[in-house]
């Protein structure tokens, strides 16, 4: 389907945003910077954390618009991609092992694949971000568990051979793993908290082959990747 003359404008709307908010945002890290090196003169305590804290804001921000960036290349079809044959089940498990710790509770992630390596043509470094973002947004949400399950299978879809990875609690795992088309719905990319992380993940298993879904019963119940093998 052609993309309407909004949808076009979209990837230099926010190539422009980006290069509009990064030069002030840099200005403004530089002088925070300056000042926690006392090159104003030496600081008060209380002064210091008020500054970290502003130069922990500045930072989140610069990330915020390299994900703007990254999307935008992605809408317009200009993101380079280093695809190599890549085990798509050493990627995520090596997604998992390198999550950050979640600040305000302990919580585990239960991973279980299949044997042996499932290979596809990809960008390792983007498939492993990618991971990344879906799994730390759902860990986040979780409400009822401690613990994030994540269970990869082997499917035929449309005829090729897949990678089925399903994401939710236990106590949802089993029928997220079993749903077929018709038990899912759209991912919710643009929820709160993510910053565009998922914006970006979706159109990365989407340049893959792949795609991603959640139940249609419950947008945040947990969600489902599917990646063809080679």
């Amino acid at each position: 389907m052609a993309q309407s003359p909004v949808d076009a404008r979209w990837p230099k709307v926010l190539s422009l945003a980006v290069h509009e908010f990064r030069t002030p945002m840099t200005v403004v890290a530089g002088y925070i910077r300056m000042l926690l090196k006392d090159r104003a003169g030496p600081l008060t305590e209380p002064q210091r954390r008020l500054l970290e804290e502003a130069e922990k804001s500045c930072s989140r921000l610069s990330a915020l618009l390299s994900e703007m960036s990254d999307l935008s290349g992605l809408e317009a079809g200009t993101a380079t991609f280093n695809r190599v044959p890549i085990d798509i089940r050493a990627a995520l498990s090596e997604s998992v092992s390198a999550l950050p710790d979640v600040p305000d509770r302990t919580i585990d992630v239960d991973l279980k694949v299949e044997s042996g390596p499932a290979l596809v043509q990809g960008d390792p470094v983007r498939l492993r971000g990618a991971f990344t973002a879906v799994l730390m947004a759902l860990r986040r949400e979780l409400v009822s568990s401690t613990t994030l399950a994540v269970r990869e299978t082997v499917r035929q879809v449309a005829g090729r051979t897949v990678s089925w990875i399903a994401i939710a609690d236990p106590g949802q795992i089993e029928p997220v793993a079993r749903a077929d088309d018709a038990s899912l719905a759209a991912f919710d990319e643009w929820r709160g908290g993510s910053g565009l992380s998922l914006g970006v993940a979706r159109r990365v298993f989407a340049a893959h082959g792949g795609g991603i879904w959640s139940p249609v019963a419950d947008a945040k119940a947990g969600a489902v990747i599917a990646l063809p093998h080679l």
